[in-house]
């Protein structure tokens, strides 16, 4: 019988984690990357654009 690889199933553990890791980074980048755009690309309803604040 044959032995198992524990070396090979760790590594192919770490390469999953890691690449989960890397999409949830990328759909969290996504996300917040939308928040800030508006969803139908048009002006705000008032058809003015946003003011910056003033300082007082």
């Amino acid at each position: 019988m044959a032995t198992p690889n524990y070396g090979y199933e760790k590594r192919q553990k770490e390469l999953a984690k890691k690449k989960k890791k890397e999409d949830k980074l990328k759909s969290k980048s996504e996300r917040k990357h939308d928040e800030h755009a508006p969803e139908d690309g048009s002006a705000p309803v008032d058809g003015q654009p946003p003011e910056a604040p003033t300082e007082s």
